[in-house]
């Protein structure tokens, strides 16, 4: 076979023009409206055919075109601002220097699997990307200290169009990562950087690609090597693409290898974010680390590991979870346990519910869970949906006492809101509302905007939307062959002045996505009415092995065939942030149909607020806190049912009946001057309560201060001193493990009488034997609340309490005040375990104990 010699070209930028490429390697430019205006301006016709990627335009302009802009004195202003204003934003005081200045000395390693930064980079296949990639940025707006690792893929998530039945086909084209805003990383002799990664029999290696979101460094690894077998260079290729040993090789890279790339580059992270269960056997790889480098036990290494390590899950549902079978684990890690000093059989338990059960298999989550001292669901309702799916874990602990709580997810604002309502809010609001991001007041401002001025630009904004949704459609009709004469009459579909409604995610069946179509009657005269008309966009893929998402698809667009849907019913091909971005700037309103409560968070109704969009909901995911009553819709009253057909029909009658009588007459209720002056009030609700909590500036600020820190604080206390604390702390376990059985409450009383009331204390005693054990070795705490129809504590509260007296050898009185805060039926129970402020959760979960009378 004839050898092939490679070789790279790169952009030939005239000298004056130089700034283009340092703008267009940070993707600081994917949230800087002048930074796009200006690529813009370089070419329009390359920018949009290039997918909006300024790298693989700035290869295609000509030499002629660099000698027009280089005379441009507007466009060399423009240049120079833009240039001016990057480095403005990297070399800013942030709001982590400014807040935490030289008191917090670690690092934050970020892994996900996917990252949504930008439409022209496809490494993302829908939410967890999405989020993942605006984390980044928002990272970078308060200044954390912060890298993240992922893979690169050269194939991405699949491309997706529709058939002439509206059938999903799937197609992929390759990643040019030449082309792409991202740099391979080299040694000092110009050699790339290589990680090594041992695999059954094998070793696979992967080299790594750097791309700079704003302050914030993403690295992506990649076994698209030549001194890779074929097979290994599949690994890197497709974004949930392959079986379940691609899926573990692609984990077992993103873990291992990813933490091992964070060595190689230099990088020392001390405290490492897991978001999803993907990079879960990152922890393996930090415990051998750190008993190679400080001579640690395998329990020293993990309690280190543990304090350091945080867990975020996006899955409420079971099939969502990688799982993979004992056999598949043994063989990829039959040699590497040895490292860690345990045997096969130990290590594979440490990924199930019940590490001796040769029956179960491994779980990722487990192995995250099993781990990590922190971890968090991504709404407030997510939390609790997590904490009664994972409840096997912590079989002792009430619902409140579970270490599972939530971080309710964000957007980015900057990425997703429309320059026309930037331009607004920046008139009327203050540029503090962009350029501070944790400043929530500017946003209380929005009843100054005028009504007049606030509709008009939601009005352009529409008009856009439709503008684009019409051209993606003859776009979708000349793909599937279409006649001239099919492809003209697009023109007539969707009127820029009719209440829009978009939906579009990801097709999975518990989405609902026609939930709207259960009586088609009914929708045609919503949808046909001559004055008050309406109009649904949708989009959204399917899994390429989800037939039933698939079906959902297949169902809208016969619909939409339909001669009474034409015009007000439209399907958008391959849903990517592009199209998401027209979709949430330019609907009026937000349609989400999950079946609660299967939908964690769901980020993308985020998005609308801040472009005057609003909401009608599920009470599921994020929406539980959102929603106020006046700042969009809610179906239903976040009602669960069994029957689920049941559900779907009660559902649909409660979504067609906010339609007729309270959505649409909102929308066309207009006055003298064709104001809709009741829709710009919820508008305006919309903007001012839910677009300053509901972006990642909160969340990212909100996982800074509640688990980032304390957890490097944590890291500090166990490393110092040559891991002083770490190894008394171990001393300190084994002391409790030989004495523990001893442990127990022999009684608990108070002095219950009918005469308490409301703003009054019970007194709780309890007489505990602890042994040789001491009282600042243990948490005793009582957990209390209303009474149930079960006759168990509902929605609980602990009260810690404290020695008091210490009645005889070992037997120590404590003590503890339970407020009276409301009136009815209530109880509370005793329970004792181990604690310090050094020591994981995991280990107290495991022995608690309980008074049992």
């Amino acid at each position: 076979m004839k050898k092939i010699q490679r070789y790279t070209v790169l952009p030939n930028i005239p000298k004056k023009l130089k700034p283009l490429l340092k703008i267009a390697y940070n993707l600081w430019w994917t949230w800087s409206p002048d930074a796009l205006d200006l690529f813009r301006w370089v070419d329009t016709d390359i920018w949009e055919q290039t997918s909006h990627s300024p790298i693989e335009m700035l290869g295609k302009i000509s030499p002629e075109r660099f000698e027009e802009l280089e005379k441009d004195e507007a466009f060399l202003r423009h240049l120079d601002t833009v240039h001016t204003d990057l480095e403005k934003y990297l070399k800013h005081p942030t709001w982590f220097k400014k807040t935490h200045g030289d008191k917090f000395h670690g690092k934050v390693a970020y892994f996900s699997f996917e990252y949504g930064l930008h439409e022209s980079l496809r490494l993302y296949s829908g939410g967890l990307g999405i989020l993942s990639g605006d984390h980044l940025k928002s990272a970078s707006d308060l200044g954390i200290p912060l890298v993240a690792v992922g893979l690169i893929y050269k194939y991405g998530y699949f491309k997706q169009y529709l058939n002439i039945d509206g059938w999903q086909q799937e197609f992929y084209i390759t990643n040019d990562f030449e082309n792409m805003p991202m740099t391979l990383r080299r040694g000092e002799d110009g050699v790339p950087i290589y990680i090594a990664v041992e695999f059954p029999g094998r070793v696979v290696y992967a080299q790594i690609w750097e791309l700079n979101v704003g302050r914030v460094k993403l690295y992506l690894l990649d076994t698209n090597l030549d001194f890779n077998s074929p097979k290994d260079q599949e690994i890197s290729h497709k974004l949930y693409g392959g079986d379940n040993y691609t899926r573990i090789q692609q984990e077992i890279l993103l873990g291992i290898g990813g933490v091992r790339a964070l060595e190689a580059l230099g990088e020392k992270p001390t405290v490492f974010h897991m978001n999803e269960g993907h990079s879960a056997f990152l922890v393996f790889e930090r415990t051998r680390m750190l008993m190679e480098r400080y001579h640690l036990s395998f329990s020293e290494a993990r309690d280190l590991v543990s304090a350091s390590s945080i867990f975020t899950t996006h899955t409420p549902v079971p099939a969502g979870i990688d799982i993979f079978q004992a056999d598949m684990i043994a063989t990829y890690f039959g040699e590497y346990c040895k490292k860690l000093g345990i045997s096969i059989g130990e290590l594979i338990g440490l990924g199930r519910l019940n590490p001796t059960d040769i029956n179960e298999p491994f779980s990722m989550p487990y192995l995250a869970f099993n781990f990590a001292d922190r971890s968090n669901g991504v709404s407030e309702l997510h939390g609790k949906v997590s904490r009664d799916m994972w409840r096997a874990l912590w079989p002792d602990l009430p619902d409140k006492l579970v270490p599972l709580r939530h971080v309710t997810n964000g957007i980015h604002t900057q990425t997703w809101l429309s320059d026309e309502m930037a331009r607004l809010y920046d008139r009327y609001l203050g540029p503090q509302i962009l350029d501070n991001p944790l400043d929530d007041a500017p946003w209380q401002k929005v009843d100054k905007i005028p009504e007049s001025e606030l509709w008009r630009s939601k009005e352009r904004l529409r008009e856009r939307l439709v503008s684009f949704a019409r051209g993606k459609m003859k776009e979708q009709l000349k793909h599937r062959g279409a006649s001239f004469s099919k492809i003209t009459h697009v023109d007539e579909i969707l009127d820029p002045r009719a209440l829009t409604i978009g939906f579009a995610r990801r097709f999975a069946t518990y989405k609902r996505a026609t939930l709207l179509f259960s009586d088609p009657e009914r929708l045609a005269k919503i949808l046909n009415d001559r004055d008050r008309p309406v109009q649904i966009i949708f989009a959204g893929k399917a899994h390429p092995k989800d037939d039933q998402g698939k079906k959902l698809i297949r169902e809208i667009i016969h619909l939409a065939n339909q001669e009474e849907f034409r015009r007000h019913l439209v399907f958008l091909e391959d849903y990517s942030m592009e199209i998401a971005r027209y979709l949430v700037q330019g609907v009026d309103v937000w349609m989400n149909t999950p079946r609660r409560p299967q939908e964690a968070s769901g980020t993308s109704g985020m998005k609308v607020p801040p472009n005057a969009g609003v909401n009608l909901s599920i009470l599921d995911g994020w929406w539980c806190e959102g929603y106020n009553g006046a700042n969009g819709w809610a179906i239903g009253s976040g009602e669960v049912y069994k029957d689920l057909d049941y559900q779907d029909e009660v559902e649909a009658l409660a979504l067609y009946e906010l339609l007729e009588r309270e959505v649409v007459p909102a929308f066309y209720d207009r006055g003298v001057d064709g104001l809709p002056r009741e829709w710009i009030k919820k508008m305006k609700s919309s903007i001012a309560t839910l677009s300053p909590v509901f972006n990642t500036n909160r969340m990212v600020h909100e996982y800074h201060e509640k688990i980032y820190d304390p957890a490097q604080v944590q890291w500090e206390e166990l490393t110092k001193n040559d891991m002083d604390m770490t190894r008394k702390m171990e001393r300190w376990k084994r002391f409790i493990l030989e004495h523990w059985d001893s442990v127990y409450i022999s009684n608990v009383y108070s002095e219950v009488n009918d005469q308490l009331k409301v703003g009054t204390h019970l007194e709780v005693n309890a007489t505990v034997n602890l042994g040789e054990i001491q009282p600042d070795d243990v948490a005793v705490a009582l957990f209390h609340g209303t009474m149930d129809a079960k006759g168990d504590i509902y929605e609980g509260e602990r009260v810690w309490m404290t020695a008091k007296e210490q009645k005889e050898h070992g037997q120590y009185l404590f003590t503890g005040d339970i407020p009276c805060g409301e009136s009815g039926q209530h109880g509370y129970a005793v329970c004792i375990y181990p604690q310090t402020k050094k020591l994981s959760r995991r280990f107290e979960k495991a022995l608690i104990k309980w008074w049992v009378g």
